[in-house]
């Protein structure tokens, strides 16, 4: 990947360093030159052999640090803006499962400190996103529109945060008309106009499908995102890190990346 630097070294700290994604990172970090993961923070320090030191919390932390890249647990939250307002560092949150109170907490710090928050950091998925809010405006008239998210049996979220990103882009195109129905268990009354389903599936080693289907009468129109494997969520945390290196405090997610 082209570097945007002039010769200097970002310094990376990875929170969540020994979970799926920060293993990943960790290699793809290695290969870069002017990126070096500096230090790393898990709930389970020794869990893995790592080539930086690791530590179960951010208050130990003693390594200077330009940019944290978070594949970690909305709990962890406060300790992570904690530590980003402290140092004066840009965070790169990658985490899902915000609550609106905690997405506020963001919005809060990032008037002094940059911040960078996406619920998934795929290209294709954003890209996607604005695809689906151009479709809706074109065909909501005459179509139902649902969605449908796929993702392994070890995820804690539901629906996931993408599936949210995708209904919120479509509703902004709408004028947010549409209300949110999550699943169908038990009802039994007709679909209403008004309705955007959301429903997940669950299972096996999934790591990530997203379906947008628009229904209308006589014809099904679908919009689909997979993604094969984890490192393209990697690949996107590295390129919203090069895109944080230095910014201006304030809120930034993948599609101020794509401009």
């Amino acid at each position: 990947m082209e570097s945007s630097f002039r010769g200097e070294v970002m310094k990376v700290l990875l929170h969540g360093c020994n979970g799926k994604m920060g293993q990943v990172l960790t290699k793809i970090i290695s290969e870069i030159k002017d990126m070096t993961v500096v230090c790393g923070v898990d709930k389970e320090p020794l869990r893995f052999k790592n080539e930086y030191p690791v530590y179960p919390s951010l208050l130990e932390v003693k390594e200077d640090v330009d940019v944290v890249i978070d594949f970690s647990n909305h709990v962890c939250l406060n300790s992570l803006l904690d530590f980003g307002l402290n140092k004066k560092a840009a965070l790169v949150i990658c985490t899902t499962g915000f609550s609106q109170e905690e997405k506020q907490q963001m919005k809060d710090a990032s008037r002094s400190i940059p911040i960078f928050h996406s619920a998934n950091m795929s290209v294709g998925i954003n890209l996607l996103m604005a695809l689906v809010k151009e479709a809706a405006k074109k065909l909501y008239q005459d179509f139902d529109i649902e969605i449908i998210e796929k993702h392994h049996n070890q995820k804690l979220d539901s629906p996931s945060g993408t599936a949210l990103m995708l209904a919120d882009a479509i509703n902004e195109g709408l004028n947010n008309e549409l209300e949110y129905i999550y699943g169908r268990h038990s009802k039994t009354q007709k679909r209403e106009k008004r309705e955007l389903g959301l429903h997940a599936i669950r299972g096996g080693s999934i790591v990530g499908e997203h379906q947008v289907i628009f229904a209308g009468a006589g014809e099904v129109i679908e919009l689909n995102h997979n993604a094969l494997s984890r490192d393209v969520f990697a690949y996107g945390a590295v390129r919203a890190a090069r895109f944080m290196y230095g910014k201006e405090p304030g809120m930034y997610n993948m599609q101020d990346v794509l401009k």
